[in-house]
């Protein structure tokens, strides 16, 4: 067996496989009763895809990230990676919360650094990477830092980079520009962009914004009201590199105004 075909074994993504799931369901079960929060869904992502998807408050959408990830277990239906069952937390997985998540007592380089230490790779190699991930993201003057000297967007840049330190074969992301203002979070929609056709890494990204999700996204999901499930798989047509000015294209405009659609008949949008 390859050192990468034995990499990938126990948890780990084949960045050359699919993604998907079939007939998804998640149901609580508390003391107030029963609450259907997802499905049933079925959803497949192609390796190297960024699958973006958008809906109401509640409707699941992190709940579905949690499951693919291996965080939480399906109540129904099948989850596969590599055409495996997910039965335990991936390992080869970055993930980045909206809130950072960062350790405010480490330096911004340790923060980074972490998943290393707890994986016990090489530090020199994968220092290097490090700093490269902060020069790209354009923080690594803040380095020896603390993150409680960054701005919210920074501390996200830096999560970010801790996320893809160890060359994850997919990147999750839960609205993780959701508390920024609006143009710190534009700023953040380029940067990730520029690193998700560098690194060519499976993406899964949940977000409350419309344009957000189709500037990032190869196909959107539009998702209905609890329990969560299917209303619309919409492929993102557009060219990339994709600069802010693309929202202003026809094709771009076409493909809000069909998700705010789905939105305005549920109730969610009025006007």
């Amino acid at each position: 067996m390859s050192e990468d075909a034995a990499a990938r074994d126990n948890g780990s993504v084949d960045r050359f496989q699919i993604i998907s799931t079939r007939d998804l369901e998640k149901v609580y079960f508390t003391a107030q009763g029963i609450v259907r929060a997802l499905g049933p869904v079925s959803i497949s992502l192609p390796a190297g895809e960024t699958l973006g998807i958008v809906g109401p408050s509640g409707c699941g959408k992190s709940t579905f990230l949690r499951v693919v990830a291996g965080l939480d277990t399906a109540t129904r239906g099948k989850v596969e990676v590599a055409g495996k069952p997910v039965t335990a937390p991936l390992t080869d997985v970055g993930i980045v919360f909206q809130r950072d998540l960062l350790l405010d007592w480490r330096s911004v380089i340790d923060n980074v650094m972490l998943p290393s230490e707890l994986r016990k790779t090489d530090r020199k190699a994968t220092l290097q990477r490090a700093y490269e991930l902060l020069e790209e993201l354009g923080v690594a003057d803040f380095a020896e830092r603390n993150p409680w000297e960054l701005s919210g967007g920074m501390r996200q840049r830096v999560s970010i980079a801790r996320a893809l330190l160890l060359r994850p074969s997919m990147l999750l992301l839960d609205e993780p520009f959701s508390a920024l203002d609006a143009l710190t979070r534009d700023q953040m929609n380029v940067i990730l962009q520029r690193l998700q056709m560098h690194e060519r890494v499976t993406t899964l990204f949940i977000t409350h914004s419309i344009p957000e999700a189709v500037f990032l996204s190869d196909r959107v999901i539009v998702m209905s009201n609890r329990p969560g499930q299917v209303l619309d798989d919409i492929k993102v047509d557009l060219p990339k590199p994709r600069t802010l000015s693309i929202r202003e294209e026809p094709a771009f405009t076409e493909i809000t105004r069909r998700i705010r659609e789905h939105f305005e008949r549920a109730g969610v949008l009025v006007g």
